[in-house]
């Protein structure tokens, strides 16, 4: 009996570390979009990469990516290497922006040229950037650099303040 609640138990708390890191990427990629959106209009850039060239579409993906991200997160720090490591919602934070930071290098340094490659697109479109030349590029790459950050904050908050939150403190002592 005692087995089958412990199973139970750490069942829930795996369950939930997977709905707090789903809906911390959503909330952090509100966040990161609202940066890309306002900052450089990057939520057409971004759905065109998918097939849809609008910022509905830019916004339909990113959320969507930012929600598997979120995942992503949860299962990285969930890792016995990082659980006990990562405490307090200082840590947490620390450890969002560290993974943004991460996944802003992977995906802009890597997947963006490779997807830019395979449309066949040699830059940015004119639209995209409303300032020319080399103030619109550092305009991007500011916008890409803040939004990261901004959605590292918000998901390692976010995601501290979920799992605070719900988990009772002997379900998490178990995790």
């Amino acid at each position: 009996m005692s087995q089958r609640h412990t199973v139970s138990r750490l069942s829930a708390v795996t369950k939930y570390r997977w709905v707090a890191g789903g809906v911390s990427g959503l909330v952090a990629g509100v966040g990161m979009g609202v940066v890309f959106h306002a900052g450089a209009n990057l939520m057409p850039f971004i759905g065109a990469l998918y097939g849809w060239p609008t910022v509905v579409g830019g916004w339909v993906v990113h959320l969507l990516n930012s929600a598997l991200a979120g995942l992503l997160f949860a299962f990285v720090v969930s890792r016995p290497v990082f659980h006990s490591q990562i405490e307090s919602v200082g840590e947490s934070v620390a450890a969002g922006v560290v993974f943004a930071a991460a996944i802003g290098l992977l995906s802009t340094g890597f997947l963006l040229p490779v997807s830019m490659s395979a449309l066949g697109v040699q830059s940015f479109p004119e639209p995209l950037v409303p300032l020319p030349g080399m103030l619109g590029s550092v305009l991007v790459v500011a916008s890409v650099g803040v939004a990261h950050l901004a959605y590292g904050l918000l998901l390692g908050w976010t995601y501290a303040a979920a799992r605070g939150r719900r988990a009772p403190d002997s379900v998490a002592s178990e995790a």
